[in-house]
């Protein structure tokens, strides 16, 4: 016989959309780039104690953090910006879920290239805009919502349900890292991040990195002397292209059928000389690389160090003036559970009762808060969100309401079928 529970929430989902819409938009509207979270942070924990969650709001200890082997250097630390877990305490005896998402967005500027004011949340065209409302404030709203329906309709779970939500996602990830040193985990995970409403049990890595190269100098009436960092630098972005060709004929995982797009290996940025009227002896490139789970993570940029010794060599000054290569600012490994995961069967299962189709199974193209839970918080966690990553960080950045509110149903019907079923004995 159905559950007819599950019509009563959906129908409470459907009838809920302008206090849903109305609760996105109130998050999009305050200002969060990362180090600045403090307004959002606060304003979601005040909602989720008014549904009535038991609330954690804490301060990353830095010096703590520091000692952790996930821990990758940040210039700052991390007061004020709190991270929380809101609880929803179960009936007992069924499985604990934690829902992961963050709240901080990348910058905007001074709001260059966007149609509107970057935080005007402006419904149009049945999308909501506005820095964050796809990575991924519409995420982290869904999550809320679900919980606070189930809890409205007297569906409160056997199992525990944990809302994490978390600060410094776009720059380091610590703190869902630091949610897993509070000791926070559960028998299962879902992060809200942008997934196209795809099921993803899987997230790319991504390194930065940037290379040093010393030409000769050089007076510019007398150039032809010097040695041009500008021509070395060309070669050494060569290089980096080449070492990707490498990487994208080679590098293989089912997840991830098109290499070309999982596996970006590019100079992003090309800085070189000082002035004008001046002989660059001096360029600085920096850029990024992707990776896909079961890769070596320190040996990709050991290949990267030694693709470049290899171009230098070839060199008739850079054999002898050798480039540096460093590793600095966002380092995030690849991360994966396995496809067939109980907790990816549970949000697919509910993806498809509610849109009446198969979702698509894929891999993240984009790192994720995953590793953590997955590699230090014994959480294993798939991803499934309404955002697109292809405009995460765009400019005039948007999500769909229809995907916002087929995300909240499928967060809604995931708890309930994963934290009332058998808990899960751990020898």
């Amino acid at each position: 016989m159905p559950d007819p529970n599950r019509k009563k929430i959906i129908d409470k989902i459907d009838a809920s959309q302008d206090e849903a819409i109305d609760l996105l938009r109130k998050m999009v509207a305050i200002p969060s780039v990362t180090g600045d979270e403090a307004a959002i942070q606060e304003f979601v924990s005040s909602y989720m104690k008014k549904v009535g969650l038991e609330v954690d709001m804490w301060d990353t200890d830095w010096d703590e953090l520091k000692k952790h082997p996930g821990y990758r250097p940040v210039d700052r630390g991390y007061q004020g910006r709190p991270n929380i877990v809101g609880t929803l305490k179960g009936t007992g005896g069924g499985r604990s879920l934690l829902l992961n998402g963050h709240t901080d967005v990348i910058p905007v500027g001074n709001g260059e290239g966007w149609s509107d004011n970057p935080w005007s949340a402006k419904i149009e065209n049945g999308r909501i805009y506005g820095r964050g409302s796809c990575d991924m404030k519409s995420g982290v709203a869904s999550h809320i919502l679900a919980v606070q329906y189930l809890r409205e309709l007297g569906l409160t779970p056997k199992g525990d349900v944990m809302i994490n939500v978390v600060i410094d996602e776009e720059v380091s990830g610590h703190g869902t890292l630091d949610t897993v040193i509070r000791g926070y985990k559960a028998d299962a995970g879902i992060s809200g991040e942008t997934s196209d409403l795809s099921v993803q049990p899987a997230c790319i890595g991504r390194i930065w990195f940037e290379i040093e190269i010393q030409g000769k100098p050089a007076g510019i009436q007398q150039r032809y002397l010097g040695v041009s960092a500008i021509e070395l630098g060309y070669k050494i972005v060569k290089a980096v292209q080449e070492l990707e060709d490498h990487r994208v004929a080679t590098v293989k995982h089912p997840l991830y059928p098109s290499a070309i797009d999982s596996l970006p290996c590019i100079i992003g940025s090309f800085q070189a000389g000082n002035y004008p009227s001046a002989f660059p002896a001096s360029a600085l490139l920096k850029g990024s690389i992707g990776t896909v789970p079961s890769e070596d993570h320190e040996g990709v940029k050991q290949s990267l160090v030694v693709k470049i010794a290899e171009v230098a060599s070839k060199d008739e000054w850079m054999k002898d003036h050798p480039p540096v290569v460093r590793f600095v600012g966002y380092d995030a490994e690849a991360s994966e559970i396995p496809r067939d995961h109980a907790i990816v069967n549970t949000v697919s299962s509910a993806y498809t009762e509610i849109t009446g189709k198969q979702p698509q199974i894929s891999g993240r193209q984009g790192a994720a808060d995953t590793r953590f839970l997955n590699s230090y918080g014994n959480t294993p966690t798939v991803i499934f969100g309404p955002g697109s990553t292809a405009v995460m960080h765009a400019n005039d950045e948007y999500v769909s309401i229809d995907d916002y509110m087929t995300s909240i149903k499928v967060m809604a019907l995931s708890i309930y079928d994963w934290c009332n079923g058998e808990p899960i004995t751990k020898s």
